[in-house]
């Protein structure tokens, strides 16, 4: 068993004997340490995490009184989604009217299928804009709607050099799915 020095509950889990499955409907992140725990105990037994919006808890990790940010390395990057659905909005200026171009598209798997990216057509339905085995960083995401937008003219081409550095910035990625040398990259599969 791995012992967390930000897991003070450790020696509080304990595995119940026979069980072919645990289920995990809520947890915060302060109690994914917990979940680690039971899986160290009974490496053998799958959990099934419930919509627990990891990606956001993952925001929350190496904060004071959240777990270290190699939690996210050590164990949650292991955690595989079955079933995916990741919406996203947003906005995007123009130079010609109508100037501001609200869009928004959604990131969507279900095992064993492929990471799909869908883009709202406005008319109650998505469109398939591509997909991908392995899971695109919410920063390659963006840019795959964008580029479609770009394709049928609702957005300009490019606005050239520093324009098109400013309109995107110089972080487009969040912490976890950056390429660190101990990052484990198995949240992308």
């Amino acid at each position: 068993m791995t012992k967390d020095p930000y897991n003070y509950n450790n020696d509080a889990i304990k595995p119940i004997n026979g069980t072919d499955m645990y289920v995990i409907l809520v947890a915060s992140a302060q109690e994914l340490p917990d979940v680690e725990a039971l899986h160290d105990q009974s490496p053998d037994v799958p959990i099934v995490f419930y919509n627990l919006k990891l990606d956001i808890l993952r925001g929350d990790l190496g904060a004071p009184a959240f777990p270290p940010q190699n939690f996210q390395d050590r164990f949650l990057s292991k955690v595989k989604p079955v079933y995916f659905l990741r919406t996203r909005q947003y906005s995007r200026s123009t130079p010609t009217p109508p100037f501001l171009v609200n869009y928004q598209g959604c990131l969507f798997r279900s095992y064993p299928g492929q990471y799909q990216t869908l883009l709202d057509t406005g008319t109650g339905s998505y469109r398939r804009l591509g997909g991908n085995d392995i899971r695109p960083g919410l920063g390659a995401f963006k840019e795959e709607l964008t580029e479609a937008l770009r394709q049928e003219g609702v957005l300009p081409k490019t606005e050239g050099g520093a324009l098109d550095f400013l309109r995107v910035g110089y972080k487009t990625t969040t912490w976890w799915e950056e390429d660190r040398p101990e990052a484990s990259m198995e949240w992308r599969t």
